[in-house]
């Protein structure tokens, strides 16, 4: 082989070797978008997990709160039925309904 030869042999060579090099680092840059993209999808899976879980935790507050709300007021609603039927039992003057209203003043 004459040294032309090996000079075209060669820069063909490195030209073929430079071309793979290229697709090489264009699917790894590819790759590493696909990677970038696929670390996002996961951060905003965890993102509306986070979300759904504090959504539900803010959800059982409210409800025991709620509940808790409704057991007070029906205690209280009971201790008021309860002291308005005892003072109606002390002031009733046998008449029916048994009202101060129906009470005849001498």
């Amino acid at each position: 082989m004459s040294w032309r030869q090996v000079l075209l042999l060669s820069s063909l060579l490195a030209m073929v070797l430079l071309c793979m090099f290229q697709e090489g680092t264009s699917a790894s840059v590819g790759s590493s978008q696909a990677a970038g993209e696929e670390a996002q999808e996961v951060e905003n899976r965890q993102r509306l997990r986070d979300d759904e879980l504090r959504r539900e935790y803010y959800e059982e507050q409210r409800n025991e709160f709620e509940n808790f709300v409704e057991e007070q007021r029906d205690e209280q609603e009971e201790r008021t039925r309860e002291a308005v039927e005892q003072w109606r039992q002390w002031h009733y003057d046998g008449l029916y309904p048994p009202y101060l209203y129906n009470r005849h003043h001498i």
